[in-house]
């Protein structure tokens, strides 16, 4: 059985390598591998394209947002051309934007512009002075009436398109005001919605946009969203037509893309403001962008234009084109071999194997060509999408390989043939550095001798700064790679010139800031601000001429790299035609470029001093205060004729503020410390003592108080004295005057600050004084008052009126208190002894008859409000007084007062009012008692007078009585002054019924009409 199974698969064998049966197997073999091979270089070809269409659609968006990000900075300097001018006219706006060269170096933009805040009362005085300027048509337009216009005033360039938005009100539309309230508020550039310019007068008619940037009055502050709204005074703003500005963009690489711009976050018809191919239909790969510019958000469609075929999709064509071809090839061959078999079965088994080896053989070389192919495609597209300039090399003068930002940092034109040949590379390269003899080579022999290099070991790496002619600053950076079995080298290139100018800026300043502090003279800050400038640009050469008092000359403020002769001679030049670029530049107050010397006709006089001194061009900007005024000039000077680049306008500017800065400060630094002299004179001198505290330490522990959970920080100090005294010993006194020194009784001629503390302004009776204080100024307040007390060093306890200030920048930190405080005890005393001799009876001690009927009123008025309660009036008058100081004289009379006086006293109540109101009579106010216990009290009065014996001073005794009338307050009956009438009218009675006896209205007197005679009207002593 096994035997016929054996002999059965043999001739299957046979069967299927016959020459019909065995072609059709290789060929369908073969077909098979070169489809599997063929979709392969197919899906390759596929990710090659998405990878370059990414890579276009990264390059298109970077392009477009560092096109606005420029277009944004050139606002930014008209808007510090406005806060650097205390008023911007027309000209002066015009001439900042020639010299910006808009046309040249910021393509796209439409102009640049300036609109001013007119209120509605102000518009018509705007409109008639702009008329007078030279516009006798201009108005403010659309009409109507608004809360506020924006009229356009200022557009640069004014040509005949842009005359169509002179006057237009730019708040009167939606989408524009919404612009410029944004920008009002945040301080920051807002980009409008998507409108219809009003210069866009053509068809058809291109979206268009606005960027604005506010500007402010200054000094104005501007911290708070109020104080912005404040202060507005206009904005400064670009108009855009979205076709013009993607004009160019991206190059030939964009070309090839369909972009569509969409106004906000979502795409539809309305929001459409671009479409590059309006036509474009089935697109195969599409992308969706997002970008924000000036706190506004734009949407971008991206798709690819259709046609052609990448360079892997005929590759992959070339595969299956192969593919078939060698498997009909090896089919025919398989044929051949199937046929000679019957002739030569060793034969047929070598081209068996042979076919088996081609076929292996065949699929590793299709592998190993995919991966390269695979490899180079990625390698590729990373070194495009890199920041940096890449360059290889084999360290034999070939260049292996280099990525686009290579060649646009180096400026490599198309036509230079430098793949075959580097040295051209090179010698383009050195062209343009500043030191040409940097040594920048492709093949290095000492690098090639090195130990290891010949191993196949990598170079060491290296780093260099590289300074280009063109004030570009590039950082190079080598390490050497191993490529296979040979060695190579990387070079990476990036541009650091604005982290080079900021660091050097940062750097000059805070020298330059640190020679303020120290006050160093000012020509040592400004030759420390040139020499800054001067330190990365070896080949220029800077100058600083201040402008002097009367404005018509120009003095050197420092220039220590140009010959002395030159400046003995430019010291003191007038300012008038032929004065050189400086000259110029105070005269228009713009930059001025001469670019050439010998040419420049404003060099006049000059111009051979300046040839003499070997000076080819002159850049000169001036330096303007924050005030507006010309300080003097900021100036550059070159060995050749040149033009400033873009760095180099950067670097002038740099330097002309910075040395603006300097001046102004240098300025304000004398002048202060001529208000800090004249200060510290007032300080010592002045009349009121003055005491200079810091509670930080205080606003710290008040802090901590805080953070543990204490709202009512008053009601807590009032029930935590300790912790009120712990806070008091927190107080710092930094400083007295000598009015404070003698105010406490300081030994003279001494100021010992060790020996003071808060008890010489609140000592411990004046701690609730001091509560409150903490209180005030823990709630923000910077103002403080009250009276209270302290103690002297000598012990003595004083008076005095105590004024706490903080001075202003110190709310929040509470280390700068100013304390006045003045002694008062003398006014107190002075004060009180007054305030006695105006409401005591000075015979008697009690009060007098103001005082008593002033008490009177506020009864009266207590029982006004609680109607229940009530009140007696009791009035008092000695019988017979007239006859004790006819027989014994007017001493013993006023001694029997003195004694009676004493004797009411006594039986006197806290809350009883006792009072003599002229006299032998006296009155005694009893709140809250009934006109019976009125009587009860009296006559227990009465009674101890009679009992008791009055002495006189030469030891005679005498006995007296009293007559006492009663009337009540308070219910029904009437108060106050008729009270004191109706006890007047009972103490009547009571002298009329014999005298030493108490009598009290009733109620037949209390009615209308029935008319009593006063007692006080009647001698009946």
């Amino acid at each position: 059985m096994r035997a016929d199974a054996q002999a059965r698969l043999r001739r299957l064998l046979q069967e299927l390598l016959s020459p019909s049966v065995l072609p059709a197997l290789v060929l369908s073999g073969c077909l098979g591998v070169t489809a599997v091979l063929w979709h392969g270089a197919l899906a390759d070809a596929e990710q090659d394209a998405q990878a370059d269409f990414d890579g276009r659609v990264r390059e298109l968006v970077n392009n477009l947002d560092q096109r606005m990000q420029t277009y944004v900075q050139a606002l930014y300097g008209v808007q510090g051309l406005f806060a650097s001018s205390q008023d911007v006219d027309r000209d002066e706006f015009r001439t900042y934007l020639t010299g910006q060269d808009l046309n040249r170096h910021f393509p796209g933009v439409h102009g640049v512009g300036y609109m001013k805040l007119i209120g509605p009362q102000q518009r018509e005085a705007h409109e008639a002075l702009v008329r007078r300027q030279g516009f006798p048509d201009y108005r403010i337009f659309p009409p109507g009436e608004r809360d506020w216009y924006a009229p356009i005033v200022y557009l640069e360039p004014f040509n005949d398109n842009n005359r169509h938005a002179f006057g237009y009100d730019t708040g009167s539309e939606e989408r524009r005001r919404t612009a410029l309230e944004q920008a009002r508020d945040s301080g920051q550039p807002a980009m409008s919605a998507k409108i219809r310019l009003v210069q866009e007068v053509g068809e058809p008619a291109q979206s268009g946009f606005l960027v604005v940037l506010p500007v402010y009055n200054h000094p104005q502050p501007i911290v708070t969203l109020a104080q912005r709204r404040s202060a507005i005074s206009g904005w400064v703003f670009a108009p855009f037509r979205v076709g013009d500005l993607m004009a160019g963009l991206g190059g030939p690489r964009a070309a090839a893309l369909d972009v569509e711009i969409y106004d906000g976050g979502v795409i539809t018809p309305e929001a459409l403001m671009y479409d590059s191919v309006p036509q474009a239909h089935d697109t195969v790969r599409v992308t969706r962008q997002q970008i924000s510019i000036a706190n506004h958000r734009w949407t971008l469609r991206i798709a690819t234009l259709p046609g052609g075929g990448t360079a892997r999709t005929d590759k992959a064509q070339v595969i299956g084109a192969l593919g078939v071809a060698l498997s009909t090839l090896l089919a025919c061959l398989t044929w051949l071999l199937a046929r000679g078999r019957v002739h030569a079965r060793a034969g047929m088994r070598r081209s068996r194997a042979l076919a088996e080896e081609l076929k292996e053989g065949q699929a590793t070389l299709m592998v190993m060509a995919d991966s390269a192919q695979r490899s180079q495609a990625m390698l590729r597209s990373i070194l495009d999408s890199t920041i940096d300039g890449i360059l290889v090399d084999n360290l034999k003068g070939a260049v292996l390989n280099s990525n686009r930002r290579f060649r646009e940092l180096w400026n490599v034109p198309e036509h230079l043939d430098w793949q075959s040949d580097g040295a051209v590379l090179m010698t383009h390269m050195c062209g343009q550095l500043r030191h040409p003899e940097c040594g920048l080579r492709l093949d290095e022999p000492e690098q090639l001798t090195l130990p290891g290099v010949q191993r196949g070991a990598a170079l060491e790496e290296e780093h260099e700064v590289l300074h280009l002619k063109d004030g570009r600053v590039i950082e190079k950076h080598t390490r050497g790679l191993q490529l296979g079995s040979e060695p190579a080298r990387i070079w990476s290139f990036r541009d650091i010139t604005e982290r080079t100018q900021i660091s050097r800026r940062e750097q000059t300043r805070r020298h330059v800031l640190e020679l303020l502090a120290t006050g160093a003279p000012l020509q040592t800050i400004l030759e420390s601000v040139v020499l800054g400038v001067e330190a990365d640009n070896e080949d220029m050469m800077c100058s600083i001429l201040l402008l002097d008092d009367s404005g018509e000359h120009l003095l050197v403020g420092a220039a220590p790299s140009l010959p002395g002769f030159y400046n003995a001679a430019i010291h003191g030049m007038a300012i008038r035609d032929g004065a050189g670029a400086c000259g110029l530049a105070v005269r228009t107050r713009s930059r001025v470029i001469v670019e050439d010397i010998r040419l420049a006709p404003s060099w006049g006089e000059y111009r051979d001093l300046a040839l003499q001194a070997q000076l080819g061009s002159c850049w000169s900007d001036p330096i303007i205060s924050t005030s507006g005024s010309v300080l003097g000039t900021f100036a550059i000077y070159h060995r050749e004729a040149r033009l400033p680049s873009l760095a180099n306008i950067a670097l002038i500017e740099q330097g002309a503020r910075l040395a603006g800065i300097a001046i102004e400060q240098a300025q304000a630094a004398e002048a202060l410390r001529i208000g800090e002299a004249r200060f510290r004179s007032l300080y010592d001198h002045a009349p009121v003592a003055l005491w200079e505290q810091d509670w930080s330490a205080v606003r710290g522990a008040l802090a901590e108080l805080e953070l543990s959970g204490i709202e009512d920080l008053a009601a807590y100090l009032q029930a935590n004295p300790s912790q009120l005294r712990r806070l008091a010993s927190l107080v710092r006194i930094l400083d007295v005057n000598a009015a404070a020194l003698e105010q406490v009784a300081a030994p003279p001629g001494r100021k010992d600050i060790g020996a003071l503390t808060l008890a010489q302004n609140f000592d411990a009776a004046a701690m609730p004084n001091f509560a409150r204080a903490v209180t005030a100024l823990a709630q923000g307040q910077h103002f403080f008052a009250c009276e209270g007390s302290f103690e002297r060093l000598d012990g003595v306890a004083r008076l005095n009126e105590l004024t706490l200030l903080v001075m202003p920048g110190h709310t929040h930190s509470l280390d700068f208190v100013i304390v006045s405080t003045l002694d008062i005890t003398e006014r107190r005393r002075m004060d009180d002894e007054l305030r006695v001799l105006a409401t005591t009876d000075f015979l008697t001690g009690l009060p007098n008859r103001r005082e008593f009927m002033g008490r009177l009123q506020e009864e009266e008025g207590r029982l006004q409000r609680d109607i229940g309660a009530s009140a007696a009036v009791l009035l008092l008058d000695i019988d017979h007084f007239k006859r004790i100081n006819d027989e014994y004289g007017h001493a013993a009379g006023d001694a029997v007062l003195r004694q009676l006086a004493d004797l009411m006293c006594e039986g006197q109540r806290k809350i009883d009012m006792l009072g003599r109101i002229g006299g032998e009579e006296f009155a005694l106010l009893l709140p809250g008692t009934e006109l019976t216990a009125a009587a009860v009290f009296a006559e227990r009065l009465r009674q101890r007078v009679e009992q008791t014996p009055m002495r006189l001073d030469d030891g005679v005794t005498l006995n007296i009585t009293v007559s006492i009338g009663i009337a009540a307050m308070g219910g029904k009956t009437p108060g106050g002054d008729q009270a004191l009438i109706r006890a007047d009218q009972a103490l009547y009675r009571a002298k009329r019924a014999g005298r030493n006896r108490v009598e009290q209205m009733d109620g037949e007197a209390d009615r209308p009409g029935h008319q009593v005679p006063a007692a006080s009207g009647l001698n009946l002593d």
